[in-house]
């Protein structure tokens, strides 16, 4: 009976411990994950005041086709979402940085399409 119970006492430990093994990989996983999103985006710092970038970026997807399907927007943030031509989803974002800066940042597909990222970004420059 006495082994039955130390062997239980054992399996419950090394069951405990090995969920934060999990939870820790998992955990790990994930901000590995948002820093490769992160880092596959094109960003680039305009002095442009924030609404005039937002109306630019409207303007930009209009001449290249290209629809919104949804647009977030707050008092410093709008994140504008598109479909590309063959099919891959665009995030713009555009952040209030001062009060005549501007951040945006253009992801094309969930691995990143660089030459696409390009296009639209050269595009909203001519619109600023």
């Amino acid at each position: 009976m006495f082994k039955k119970i130390f062997l239980l006492i054992v399996l419950t430990i090394f069951s405990l411990s090995a969920g934060g093994c999990v939870a820790l990989i998992a955990g790990a996983a994930g901000g590995a994950g948002t820093a490769y999103w992160l880092s596959e985006k094109l960003t680039q710092d305009v002095n442009v005041p924030y609404t005039r970038v937002v109306q630019a970026v409207h303007n930009a997807l209009d001449s290249l086709n290209l629809k919104v399907t949804k647009e977030t927007t707050t008092t410093t943030v709008t994140q504008i979402i598109s479909k590309y031509n063959s099919g891959e989803k665009i995030w713009i974002d555009v952040k209030s940085t001062t009060q005549a800066a501007t951040r945006i940042s253009v992801r094309v597909g969930v691995k990143g399409n660089k030459e696409a990222e390009r296009k639209i970004m050269d595009k909203i420059g001519q619109y600023m």
